[in-house]
């Protein structure tokens, strides 16, 4: 009984810390995006000039090769997927945080 406890204590603890360090990533990510200006032109919920995260979300949901494909796009620009307003390359962000951001946004861009 006592070895049962402690199993479902440590799977706890371990869920726990996850939860922590999930939420962790959203905020640096989210940092992130408002530091290389993502925010300018996306709304996490709704467009602004680009579409929001959420529906980027939403429209890569079933790619397996979304990252790659959204980490490409932002590096590179591009128009025409959302309309004709172009979006410009992205030099800004260093592989990792863009790595991040676009996860970030691929999870739903969560607020926690």
């Amino acid at each position: 009984m006592i070895r049962r406890s402690l199993i479902a204590s440590a799977v706890l603890a371990a869920l726990s810390l996850s939860t922590g360090t999930a939420q962790a990533d959203a905020a640096a990510a989210s940092a992130s995006a408002a530091k290389y200006g993502c925010l300018g032109c996306h709304g996490v919920a709704s467009k602004v000039v680009g579409p929001g995260f959420r529906e980027v979300a939403d429209k890569y949901k079933a790619d397996k090769a979304a990252e790659a494909t959204l980490i490409a796009k932002v590096r590179a620009g591009g128009v025409g997927t959302w309309g004709q307003i172009p979006m410009p390359p992205q030099a800004g962000p260093k592989d990792d945080e863009l790595k991040a951001i676009v996860g970030w946004i691929l999870s739903g861009a969560p607020d926690k």
